[in-house]
């Protein structure tokens, strides 16, 4: 395993774990969990942040089946961008990406991000705490 492999599965546990609300049970085989790596450019970031910010509120407050979005940055490279996302099924998942908020996140931001790597993950186990 990779350092930055390491990194990443270290990274999405930890998210898994600060979770702010406790996920339902979910079937481990319906259950979808994506990362993402942006690389935003470093002039418009505030501008970037607003707006994931706002997409990311819009995704938890009106989609039933995203359960859970966690947006962190690298403590050095405050524009590296690492993105935990769960949903409750691929259709959730679907519906989410055509959602029209999150279309419109993406004509606003598309400019703005330099490099994008999307990681298709396998759940293994999936905890959280109320808080």
């Amino acid at each position: 395993m990779t350092k930055q492999n390491n990194r990443i599965g270290i990274w999405a546990l930890a998210a898994a774990a600060a979770c702010s609300t406790a996920i339902q049970a979910q079937e481990t085989d319906t259950t979808v969990v994506r990362i993402a790596e942006l690389v935003i450019d470093p002039e418009q970031l505030v501008a970037y942040t607003t707006a994931v910010r706002e997409e990311m509120e819009d995704s938890i407050r009106l989609e039933p089946g995203v359960l859970a979005i966690y947006s962190v940055a690298e403590k050095d490279k405050p524009n590296s961008l690492r993105f935990f996302e769960i949903y409750a099924s691929d259709e959730a998942y679907q519906a989410h990406i055509a959602s029209p908020h999150f279309k419109k996140y993406v004509a606003i931001t598309q400019p703005m991000i330099l490099s994008r790597k999307l990681i298709e993950t396998v759940p293994v186990q999936l905890s959280a705490k109320a808080r």
